[in-house]
């Protein structure tokens, strides 16, 4: 690999990012000579693939990485880490904006330094890479190996020439982005959430193609740091979740200055001297056209496995267009390989990658009988506000036949969303009906993802609501909608014949 590595090119070669590439790809690299045979072999060196190998050294097996890229993959290099860096500047440029009409504040001036935002999160990178870079994991026991990993035989991965023989393997080569089959395209030049942060000048004029959660989040961000941002999408925006959900996060993009345009696609993109033309088709049949000119065009409308070159048929492994076939225990149809990560769930957090990795170490090496399916798993869209969700919507428990009772409590009902002035957004939960057992919910609100977590406990663990409720917050908080739901759940439970008990209680009394 040179330092440009078309599979996603690090840019620009400046200290942080020669830092970075020290950590996960170091140019002097040398692989070592193989074992004659390993307890473990993980293909694919992103979160999966370490935490696999990590937690498999740690317990004393012999255990060889192969990555063919860079250490970290997605989460690390271009996804989880940088978008958040990115997002944390966006937020302080909004709120240094809105500090004087909110609150009193000085008023800000000027258009912030995009140069330096973008620096900041190079550098923050850099300083993050080492913890999964290749000298730790040498330093861990691991054998790693860089370069293009195939396998050749049902028990034997060839890379770089050598042959790594195992008794178990992990396929964690994790996914991409998907780009549409667009005319001019191509040729005019787009980016995806792998080049995206490559960026040094903030782009006048963005077109975001995708209402996802990286569409949503970038379309965001890059408005607060002053871009003009269309984004486009084919339905509604985040189709996951619930669509009042749905409209709070479009409200929000709207006032932040992103023209949303729904119901659309791109149709052809083309390059002229204002910059790149982009076509997008409105309407059931496409009878709408408009043009919209932009200097860069984001593409975020999904994933796709990262499956090339891994000649999976020779290991007896089956694949589709989803990823890796496995089993609820991420067994493949080679009962020495298993797979994890993005490259074979619909689950495609890093969170979730760590969660099954894990269940690989145990299922591979001891005897484990771990299932994806028992997973309790909450995941967050970090827009503003963020959108955090846990367990079942209302629209999969009809799915299911299951019955459910819900409630709704507003921001606008807890003293610390109002003091802050984030009163946009709400906490539902799913109760299976005439039980006090949750079965999901979902959380608008500024920091959302801090407070999932209690109600993922509460599904895993069986934790009623009413059982929240005894729970002491420190007050004010915004986690304090969690306690407040527990609350109107047990006014709730008061039944007319519980009511006329108390009644008769509170007369004997006097």
């Amino acid at each position: 690999m040179t330092e440009r590595d078309p599979l996603f090119p690090v840019e620009p070669l400046d200290e942080a990012n020669r830092d970075l590439l020290a950590s996960v790809h170091p140019t002097d690299w040398i692989n070592p000579a193989p074992a004659p045979r390993y307890h473990l072999v993980v293909v694919g060196g992103g979160t999966a693939g370490l935490v696999a190998a990590a937690g498999a050294a740690g317990l004393g097996a012999r255990v060889a990485l192969v990555e063919r890229h860079l250490l970290g993959g997605d989460c690390l290099n271009v996804g989880c880490v940088p978008s958040k860096a990115l997002i944390r500047a966006a937020r302080a440029w909004h709120e240094a904006r809105l500090a004087r009409t909110r609150f009193g504040g000085p008023e800000a001036h000027g258009d912030g330094d995009f140069a330096a935002v973008m620096e900041r999160l190079r550098r923050l990178r850099a300083g993050i890479a080492p913890h999964d870079g290749a000298e730790r994991f040498r330093g861990l026991g691991v054998d790693v190996f860089l370069g293009q990993g195939r396998f050749v035989a049902a028990d034997a991965v060839e890379v770089a020439g050598a042959r790594l023989r195992f008794r178990r393997a992990a396929i964690a080569t994790g996914a991409r982005a998907a780009v549409p089959d667009v005319p001019g395209l191509a040729s005019a030049g787009y980016r995806t959430n792998e080049t995206i942060f490559n960026l040094t000048e903030r782009p006048a004029r963005l077109l975001v193609v995708g209402g996802g959660p990286i569409g949503c989040e970038l379309a965001q961000a890059f408005a607060r740091l002053g871009s003009a941002v269309t984004l486009v999408s084919r339905g509604r925006l985040l189709p996951r979740e619930d669509e009042d959900v749905a409209a709070i996060v479009e409200q929000a993009l709207v006032a932040d200055g992103v023209r949303c345009e729904k119901g659309a696609e791109i149709a052809s993109v083309r390059s002229s001297p204002a910059g790149k033309i982009a076509t997008i088709a409105r309407g059931i049949a496409d009878e709408q056209r408009i043009e919209i000119a932009c200097d860069e065009v984001l593409v975020a409308v999904g994933r796709t496995p990262n499956l090339d070159g891994l000649e999976l048929d020779a290991a007896g492994v089956k694949a589709d267009a989803n990823g890796v076939v496995v089993d609820d225990r991420l067994r493949t149809g080679n009962r020495r390989i298993y797979a994890c990560g993005d490259v074979a769930s619909r689950f495609q957090f890093t969170h979730m990658a760590d969660a099954l990795a894990r269940i690989v170490i145990q299922n591979a090496l001891f005897f484990g009988r771990a299932k994806a399916s028992a997973l309790t798993v909450p995941w967050c869209t970090y827009t503003s506000p963020e959108v955090a969700h846990v367990g079942l919507t209302a629209a999969d428990a009809e799915a299911r036949g299951l019955a459910v009772a819900t409630l709704t409590l507003p921001l606008a009902d807890v003293d610390r969303a109002v003091l802050d002035g984030e009163t946009a957004g709400f906490l539902r939960v799913h109760l299976e009906k005439g039980k006090d057992r949750i079965v999901g919910a979902t959380l608008v609100a500024e920091h959302a993802g801090e407070s999932i977590g209690e109600l993922a406990l509460a599904i895993g663990q069986g934790v009623g609501l009413g059982k929240l409720a005894s729970v002491i917050h420190p007050y004010p908080t915004q986690a304090e909608v969690i306690k407040k739901a527990g609350d109107l759940y047990r006014r709730g439970a008061l039944t007319p014949t519980v009511k006329r008990l108390f009644g008769w209680w509170f007369r004997v009394l006097g």
